[in-house]
């Protein structure tokens, strides 16, 4: 399905190659380096749906949403609104809980995302949704708004589509002095703490119910992955982040997040981790 998807949007396999600027001191990129650089961003977009149904961080995520979901109470038929649902992976596992509706910018995203049949697909940007005021219990956005440049703006228009009383649940990479290649290679605008994601939420009418950090084994790991890229800056577009590992090991990494998610489900909260989680009313 997603090699479909890769051929349906007619980008040419491009072979290394010289080349010259047209003129001296342009800043604009020459075609072809602009044309290099879409294939690549498709290609990592691609690769990354391709990880979601087995890496072990993208399942982990999905227990930890599981549970946090579960202890809102959601009414019988929820509507709920995947801002930003990507490749709509997520809105296999949201639909358990009500009738699921998915907004995303990339077309890219949104074919693969309307192949699942889970629910309807938006082509369109979570700053200009085109849905009622109010319109749904549940909206989510997860690892979504750290793309934005206006994130306040985001959170806002997530509260206009939200019914009063309904709940935003949001998840962001935590801290920015693990700033790395990663979040360049992703577009990040920034990372967040709880602090920087509540003042955000606040500015756009968000009051703060519950928050928690997750994926927190691996942080001592991140800081010392980050130390060494100082010394050494990633120089490809590719990623272990969507290195999928042989099974056995795939499971092992997935058990720290599985028993976070079980403090969450219990209301816990973990005061550490590389990921934040946060819901809003």
């Amino acid at each position: 399905m997603l090699r479909q998807v890769y051929d349906k949007q007619n980008i040419p396999r491009l072979e290394e190659r010289s080349y010259r600027t047209r003129r001296r001191g342009s800043r604009r990129a020459p075609p072809l380096i602009r044309e290099r650089c879409r294939w690549m961003e498709l290609e990592y977009e691609l690769q990354t749906h391709q990880a979601e149904d087995r890496h072990w961080w993208y399942q982990g995520r999905r227990t930890v949403l599981e549970r946090a979901i579960a202890r809102l109470a959601l009414p019988p038929h929820a509507l709920i609104l995947d801002a930003g649902c990507g490749s709509g992976r997520n809105m296999i596992d949201l639909a358990r809980h009500g009738s699921v509706t998915g907004i995303e910018l990339s077309d890219t995203s949104v074919a693969l995302a309307r192949e699942r049949e889970v629910g309807e697909v938006v082509e369109g940007s979570v700053l200009d949704m085109p849905f009622d005021d109010h319109a749904f219990d549940l909206t989510v956005s997860l690892d979504v708004i750290e793309h934005l440049e206006d994130d306040v703006g985001a959170l806002r228009e997530l509260r206009r589509v939200t019914k009063q009383g309904g709940a935003l649940l949001v998840t962001v990479p935590a801290y920015q002095w693990l700033w790395s290649g990663h979040d360049e290679i992703n577009h990040h605008h920034r990372r967040y703490n709880r602090r920087t994601l509540l003042a955000a939420a606040d500015s756009a009418g968000w009051r703060l119910e519950s928050s928690s950090h997750f994926n927190s084994l691996l942080l001592p790991v991140a800081i010392l992955l980050r130390a060494l890229e100082r010394f050494k800056p990633a120089t490809t577009k590719s990623s272990l982040d969507l290195w999928v590992p042989p099974p056995p090991l795939n499971w092992l990494l997935r058990q720290p997040l599985n028993l976070e998610s079980a403090a969450i489900g219990r209301g816990g909260s973990i005061p550490a981790g590389l990921s934040l989680l946060a819901v809003f009313r």
